[in-house]
């Protein structure tokens, strides 16, 4: 590569399968890629066979390390970021990084290599309308999380969110405190992984169901 360029590489949330050829080439041809961690990506890169360099670049980065990696690029050096799983930037740290580098070195390109979201692969199934929807990530886990309910209660438009294992059945029934349980969700477990599973029905309906409290969630209500 001749000229030093910045990708933005989505990786898969869980079936390695899903990563992109061209994001496959992308990662074998760059200087390094920057990982939020190392050791789940080179599980990725062992997958495919890539013997790229990496270098950690997480939410606890300071501005100095950020520093570093533009100096890298101004050096000619082409990066490739990637996050544990999805998409750099979507509810993700990445998006600091990215802003960083616009400010900081506006002449190198940045590319997008697209892939995996778990918010578009939870909408795509759920069934409800999605030419407007609303994502909000994580719901704080105290401070603010009742102003998080009232927004999504709020919303005139299909609302999608994440949430940890730890407090799933807690956001069901913040939900139905704030929404009723009779409004129609969709909660999607695991995409794409081994024990992926979908709930469909109203708050009430999924919140008699035996989910399991494992794994990762994308919650989707509908308008």
């Amino acid at each position: 590569m001749s000229k030093a360029i910045f990708y933005i590489v989505a990786t898969p949330i869980g079936n390695l399968g899903d990563m992109s050829l061209r994001g496959v080439e992308v990662l074998k041809e760059v200087d390094t890629v920057l990982c939020e961690d190392t050791r789940v990506t080179k599980k990725l890169l062992a997958y495919y066979n890539i013997g790229t360099k990496t270098l950690s670049y997480h939410q606890h980065s300071s501005e100095k390390k950020m520093g570093e990696i533009v100096d890298l690029l101004n050096g000619g050096n082409s990066l490739a970021l990637v996050t544990d799983a999805g998409t750099p930037g979507i509810s993700d740290p990445g998006g600091v990084l990215i802003e960083y580098i616009v400010k900081n070195a506006p002449d190198i390109d940045i590319v997008p290599v697209p892939g995996a979201s778990a918010v578009v692969t939870a909408l795509s199934v759920s069934g409800f309308p999605t030419d407007k929807f609303l994502f909000l990530g994580f719901p704080p886990h105290k401070n603010k999380r009742k102003k998080f309910f009232e927004e999504v209660a709020e919303s005139k438009h299909t609302v999608a969110f994440y949430e940890s294992n730890h407090r799933i059945k807690k956001a069901l029934k913040e939900l139905s405190d704030m929404l009723g349980g009779d409004r129609k969700v969709c909660v999607c477990r695991e995409l794409t992984k081994k024990f992926e599973s979908t709930y469909r029905g109203t708050i009430e309906e999924i919140m008699e169901m035996d989910i399991p409290e494992k794994g990762e969630f994308v919650v989707v209500i509908r308008r």
